[in-house]
């Protein structure tokens, strides 16, 4: 199982399927021209998506949904700040 362990940090360790809430959007996420990004992510705040990977220490999450498509088909990485996990997992 990959794991994140995320030091000095509140939200601690994080691993693929763990189940996460996004929270927040950091002012340095933009949009951009094929990218709308920060557009997404407004969107997602307060659902509930399961991590999907890692890349360093950001989050994968697949939103496709949010878009209407299917999940796997729109990913974007979250820092770990900008979530919280959810109980159960």
């Amino acid at each position: 199982m990959d794991i994140i362990n995320i030091e000095l940090h509140p939200r601690g360790t994080m691993h693929i399927g763990q189940n996460v809430r996004i929270i927040a959007v950091p002012d340095s996420v933009v949009d951009e021209p094929g990218f709308l990004t920060r557009s997404i992510l407004i969107q997602c705040i307060g659902k509930v998506f399961p991590i999907m990977g890692f890349q360093g220490e950001l989050l994968a999450i697949d939103v496709g949904e949010i878009l209407g498509k299917a999940s796997y088909l729109e990913t974007i990485y979250v820092e770990p700040a900008c979530v919280e996990r959810v109980s159960g997992n």
